[in-house]
């Protein structure tokens, strides 16, 4: 069987004719490849464990201990990475060398949330670095924006 079309092919086992699918078209390989780039792009944000219920949250007696068990061995007294000391809450809310990492009343734009959360573009600003300390669990940072949203006192 011979087939004279010049978009068909000949299915040898089954002895018909199948039409051949037209190949794409630049245009069509542009926006393909144009999408691709813009998903790998998107500014996707991770969702943030939401604020705790808890009322009168305190840095003394809720925040330093997560912080201490966490933070501190690489943002106290002893090493300030970042220029950025976690061990008082004065130094907390002093911040790093070039940015507060707290802004009180307004957790989920607190660079320190971000980065205890795995939030921010920039892999290297996730804290703790892996294998450093423990990680803050999902119930822990919500106890830590629940203290900044009510003014972290």
């Amino acid at each position: 069987m011979m087939c004279l079309a010049s978009n068909c092919a000949i299915n040898q086992q089954m002895k018909t004719t199948t039409p051949l699918r037209p190949l794409p078209t630049t245009a069509s390989v542009a926006s393909l490849c144009l999408l691709l780039v813009g998903i790998c792009n998107a500014d996707v944000t991770p969702t943030l464990p939401p604020p705790t219920q808890k009322e009168g949250v305190t840095f003394d007696r809720d925040i330093q201990p997560l912080l201490a068990r966490s933070c501190t061995k690489c943002h106290g007294e002893e090493k300030q990475k970042a220029k950025l000391r976690l061990d008082t809450r004065q130094d907390a809310l002093r911040g790093a060398a070039d940015e507060k990492v707290i802004l009180p009343g307004n957790s989920a734009e607190s660079l320190l949330v971000k980065a205890i959360s795995k939030a921010t573009k920039e892999k290297d600003e996730w804290m703790p670095p892996a294998g450093k300390a423990q990680e803050l669990s999902p119930a822990e940072i919500g106890l830590v924006r629940a203290w900044i949203d009510q003014g972290a006192k």
